[in-house]
């Protein structure tokens, strides 16, 4: 196959896995219009339609789905051993791209990675900031970050954190307006501030224990975010109860800007662990970057 054919392909791959050409231009630095028309041009040498296009989605056809579903692997292959052959040189190189919510990226990775794109001039780090549960594999992330709970059993897991203590808090002019709660019952009929799932478009619920056994509390409030800073932002300027890790909020409570209350319902969820197929592996990039941002006691 000629040379452009790959790099066309590459292109449609990038279209057909995120469904979008508005998406896909911005993950490949091209203008739409640029891969429009690359898509066009394979389409025509290959004699086949392998996008079909509305006004509000693009989903491959028969042709690209098969394109999809047997080329890219092979490709995959061929650019993870061209990565194992560069790693035999003197200096690692590559990009190591990551996916993880946005106050782990700022207080769990960047800390260590900094030192280590300092020693290593030509290792690249890509990180992106989601709160969707990604299928790493399919989006060819490298790394992914989640609790050790939500780690699939095929997947490669290290251990960044200790576990992770939750606490529910509010600022203290909050309560100078509201009777601090108690029980359940009580804590619903405050104002709570809420994180909606970008996934499945739900509101979090917030995983507490009632006399230690497990339960999911739909509560609701004024105020609703999609990540995590906004609500700790919400909570210190007194528009109501957040559900926060404690390491978030610790400064804010040993300076008296929050409150902590009902500890006995909050638990420690488990530590956060990095994830990774296993054929990803033989990378050199990848290897130190995980031994980098793994949890050291």
């Amino acid at each position: 196959m000629a040379r452009d054919n790959i790099n066309d392909i590459l292109v449609f791959l990038a279209v057909a896995r995120e469904r979008s050409f508005t998406r896909a231009a911005a993950k490949l630095g091209m203008t739409q219009s640029a891969l429009s028309h690359i898509i066009r041009s394979l389409e025509s040498r290959l004699g086949v339609r392998l996008l079909t296009r509305t006004t509000r989605s693009v989903s491959p056809t028969e042709a690209g789905e098969r394109l999809l579903q047997n080329v890219a692997p092979r490709l995959e292959e061929i650019e993870a051993e061209i990565t194992a052959i560069s790693d035999l040189g003197d200096k690692p190189s590559g990009t190591v791209r990551i996916t993880a919510i946005d106050y782990t990226v700022d207080t769990v990775l960047w800390p260590r990675i900094a030192p280590l794109l300092l020693q290593y001039p030509n290792l690249h780090v890509e990180m992106n900031s989601e709160y969707r549960l990604i299928d790493i594999a399919a989006e060819r992330y490298d790394i992914g970050v989640r609790h050790g709970d939500q780690v699939e059993k095929d997947m490669v897991a290290v251990r960044l954190t200790a576990d992770v203590p939750m606490l529910i808090v509010g600022s203290p002019a909050y309560f100078k307006r509201h009777a601090a709660p108690s029980s359940l019952q009580e804590l619903m009929r405050h104002n709570c501030i809420c994180l909606r799932l970008p996934s499945s478009g739900g509101i979090y619920a917030w995983e507490l224990l009632d006399q230690g056994r497990p339960i999911e509390a739909r509560l609701r409030g004024q105020a609703l975010f999609t990540s995590v800073y906004p609500m700790l932002d919400a909570a210190l300027a007194g528009c109501g109860l957040a559900f926060l890790p404690e390491s978030m909020v610790k400064e804010h409570l040993d300076a008296g800007r929050l409150v902590s209350v009902m500890q006995d319902w909050c638990p420690s969820f488990q530590g956060l662990h990095a994830f990774y197929p296993s054929r990803r592996n033989s990378s050199r990039a990848l290897a130190l970057v995980i031994e980098a941002i793994r949890f050291k006691d």
